[in-house]
């Protein structure tokens, strides 16, 4: 499938790449068709870019890469929503941001997707060990990351 990005232009994207959110982002509800994009080989960051908006993408990552006790509880609504058959399905990822020196992700509002259908939500933990602006890494002070939006 070819989609239209305000950053890559048009990219062609695997089916298997795309994902599906019911109720959107926190913030983005009008927007439930996203695609993953990598942009190198072996690269831990992705864009999670809106199949319908081109200007619409945020960076994402897994969290595991960073903290490996990093953990995502399912409530019993979130294991419905996403229709799982087994848990092995589960793969999660955070939206990354840029803030001063330090690239941070999200880790109480992360993406949880079901890779067996591509159904996708992001949820909201209550436990405070983690932030919305957990520090991944320190970024060098010539990298040029794009804000996502």
């Amino acid at each position: 499938m070819e989609i239209r990005t305000s950053r890559f232009g048009v990219v062609t994207v695997d089916e298997d790449r795309l994902m599906t959110f019911p109720r959107g982002l926190l913030g983005f509800p009008d927007y439930t068709r996203f695609a993953l994009i990598q942009t190198g080989h072996g690269n831990y960051f992705f864009w999670l870019q809106s199949v319908d908006e081109p200007s619409i993408a945020f960076v994402v990552t897994d969290p595991n890469t960073f903290f490996k006790e990093y953990d995502v509880p399912l409530r019993k609504e979130t294991f419905e929503d996403l229709s799982f058959t087994d848990l092995k399905f589960a793969q999660i990822l955070v939206i990354c941001n840029k803030v001063g020196e330090w690239l941070t992700g999200n880790l109480l509002g992360p993406i949880v997707v079901n890779g067996e259908n591509r159904v996708a939500e992001q949820v909201v933990l209550t436990e405070k060990k983690w932030t919305t602006r957990q520090p991944l890494l320190r970024l060098a002070s010539d990298v040029q990351l794009a804000k996502s939006a």
